[in-house]
């Protein structure tokens, strides 16, 4: 039978070996957390996505959407859709794109593009051009539609935008509030500067209640150099 002394004194012993090795293990450690936590967060990675009705695939390589009222930059991958100008009206811009998906089984995706002038010359209220995108760049073939020469196919080269978040019918004062804080943040980020003409990505079908519709205003942006 081990003496109750010695048995304790072993118990002590151990424990005490047992306490260095996660005292050692944890001196080893604590520099790499410490270097991952010190890391700063990724701006074109947003952690807050909106609750929001989905209704279509993204783009093949699209970022997530979002988040709402945070604006972020964004980079968006080289992509093809189809496009239709307003030429002095907007009325029926989603009806000939929509037969044209349909006529060439273009499978719908999510959000529909909505270009608006960046010109005091252009009429206000109304987006210039509109445009659905293609799921992946190999579908179809770049060009106007042979059926509607108003409906032109284009690729669109990779960009970088600044991007925010709204709640709200796809009207002229949802733009504006959300274009309003883009200029805002780029005033406070002279690091980058406007490299295109502000646009609106659609989420949601008229189906969607004014209320529950997500969309994102944003403006390319490029570095703004030394």
């Amino acid at each position: 039978m081990r003496h109750p002394v010695w048995h304790t004194s072993m118990m002590t012993a151990n424990f005490t070996v047992a306490a260095r090795q996660v005292v050692a293990t944890a001196v080893l450690l604590v520099p790499h957390y410490v270097a991952i936590a010190e890391e700063p967060p990724v701006a074109e990675q947003p952690a807050k996505r909106p609750w929001l009705v989905s209704e279509a695939a993204l783009p093949a390589g699209f970022p997530a959407p979002g988040p709402v009222n945070e604006v972020v930059v964004k980079t968006y991958p080289a992509h093809r859709l189809a496009r239709v100008s307003a030429r002095g009206g907007s009325n029926g811009m989603f009806m000939k794109l929509f037969r044209h998906i349909e006529r060439n089984e273009i499978a719908m995706t999510a959000p529909v593009e909505m270009a608006w002038p960046d010109d005091a010359g252009q009429p206000a209220g109304s987006p210039e051009a509109m445009a659905f995108l293609y799921g992946k760049p190999s579908l179809g073939a770049v060009g106007a539609d042979p059926k509607d020469q108003d409906v032109v196919v284009a690729d669109v080269t990779a960009e970088k935008v600044v991007s925010v978040g709204l709640r709200g019918s796809y009207d002229k004062k949802t733009f504006d509030r959300g274009y309003a804080q883009l200029q805002e943040w780029l005033r406070a980020h002279p690091e980058w500067k406007p490299a295109g003409s502000p646009r609106t990505l659609a989420y949601n079908s008229p189906f969607v209640p004014g209320f529950a519709k997500f969309s994102e205003v944003q403006i390319p942006v490029a570095p703004a150099g030394p």
